[in-house]
């Protein structure tokens, strides 16, 4: 069978399904009812998922849920997440309620710093490239002003614009790196369409720069974009309590819990193994808030794995520590969010979602996300040094393996009583289930 095709893009919805089901499935009606059973019988809103992204066939679902009870800065939220993974929202929105009572998350916003940046080549005299620029970076920002107008209006625009030279680590490669702010919205569209604009103005201002020869005349801008590693757009998020304080059933000697849960901490500042495995705890909580809301979660997890990175050593982005019979847990992590813009004015649920964290500004938002990393994080580190990661995970897992058997309700019922004092695993449940059934 030939999984070739010229021209898929131009063929109607229907068409693709058809060729689709027809190249790769032995009942290919089954595989058209499977596809279409998750189209949104709302034909306007499906149009509009159909056109988030090119060659649609159907929708993917993804549950969304709600973590309640989250204090931060003395405010209540109920953060909703989207996510498929058993345990992350339970453990949100246990670890909302635990510090609800000891005082809350606070948070604060360090910078909110984005960065764009123009690569090119450049072939001569540096002290040349650098008396160009000096004398016309005013006409790169002037060159902006019908881009960057409306953005001023909102307080936010080209903050700088510098020329890096980095020709010790690429021949002739250097760099207009430009920062920006974009107050409420993640600002991709408004910083690639300065950063256009700074490169078509490189190349006319360098072919009439009288100083010039006629190579160095010659830039070549290999590409213009934005970066999504932002170590100048920070969030810091913390909790903290007296060691008596973080008592509980779970917790019978705080002190000791304090102790193992800094040692737990400090192995992923030092050991890249598990700094990985840690962070991406973190980003359970972040990336479920970052997609509930209609954010580039690919950006986000792009910049903050860098950040972790920043000192040659991949680290562990959270940090504990007992200092005066107080504990504190905290994080500080790089996040360009927006609530304006993209799909936050498209997507009928991201509109509901915002909604139900009061209509939050970018910085809010950026607030909202880094707590929830760090409760994920105190989730699951209390998990480890505690009870074991496993026993709580597992119980959530257990519906999944119903699911997967196609478990009755009376089943259900007899293995929910069986799990209460026996460990789950996927052996020990299909185990039971064929018991049951004989």
């Amino acid at each position: 069978m030939n999984n070739a095709i010229s021209g898929f893009s131009k063929l109607s919805k229907e068409d693709k399904i058809n060729w689709i089901a027809n190249q790769y499935f032995a009942n290919p009606s089954e595989a058209e009812e499977t596809i279409k059973q998750y189209w949104n019988n709302n034909t306007q809103l499906q149009q509009l998922h159909d056109e988030f992204i090119e060659n649609t066939i159907t929708n993917f679902y993804l549950p969304m849920g709600i973590a309640p009870n989250f204090l931060i800065n003395g405010n209540y939220y109920s953060v909703p997440m989207v996510i498929e993974e058993s345990s992350v929202v339970a453990a949100a929105a246990k670890s909302a309620k635990y510090w609800s009572t000891r005082g809350g998350f606070k948070a604060k916003v360090i910078n909110s710093e984005k960065i764009g940046q123009v690569h090119f080549i450049y072939i001569g005299e540096t002290a040349k490239l650098e008396s160009f620029f000096n004398k016309t970076k005013a006409t790169f920002l002037s060159a902006t002003e019908s881009i960057t107008k409306n953005m001023q209006k909102r307080g936010g625009g080209i903050l700088d614009i510098e020329l890096r030279n980095k020709t010790n680590e690429l021949e002739n490669y250097f760099q207009l790196h430009a920062t920006f702010e974009t107050k409420d919205s993640m600002g991709a569209n408004f910083i690639n369409s300065c950063l256009e604009q700074f490169a078509k103005t490189l190349k006319e201002e360098a072919q009439n720069y009288p100083d010039f020869s006629e190579e160095e005349k010659n830039i070549r801008v290999v590409m213009s974009i934005l970066s999504n590693y932002v170590p100048n757009c920070i969030v810091r998020a913390e909790v903290s309590c007296k060691i008596e304080e973080l008592a509980e059933n779970k917790i019978e000697t705080p002190q000791e819990f304090a102790e193992k849960f800094v040692q737990a901490v400090n192995i992923a500042e030092i050991e890249p193994f598990r700094a990985v495995t840690h962070n991406k705890g973190i980003m359970n909580g972040v990336d479920a808030v970052v997609l509930a809301t209609g954010n580039d979660f690919r950006a986000v997890e792009a910049g903050v794995h860098a950040y972790a990175s920043r000192n040659g050593k991949y680290s562990s982005l959270s940090h504990a520590k007992i200092e005066n019979g107080i504990f504190t847990f905290w994080m500080e992590i790089p996040l360009a969010l927006g609530t304006v813009g993209g799909l936050t004015s498209l997507h009928p649920l991201v509109k509901m979602a915002l909604q139900i964290l009061k209509n939050p500004s970018a910085h809010e938002l950026m607030q909202i996300v880094a707590v929830t990393g760090l409760a994920q994080n105190f989730a699951a580190l209390r998990s480890l040094t505690t009870t074991g990661i496993q026993e709580g995970h597992m119980k959530m897992h257990l519906n999944n393996i119903l699911n997967q058997f196609q478990a009755t309700k009376d089943e259900r019922v007899a293995i929910a009583k069986h799990f209460e004092k026996n460990t789950v695993s996927h052996a020990s449940v299909v185990e039971l289930i064929e018991n049951l059934r004989k």
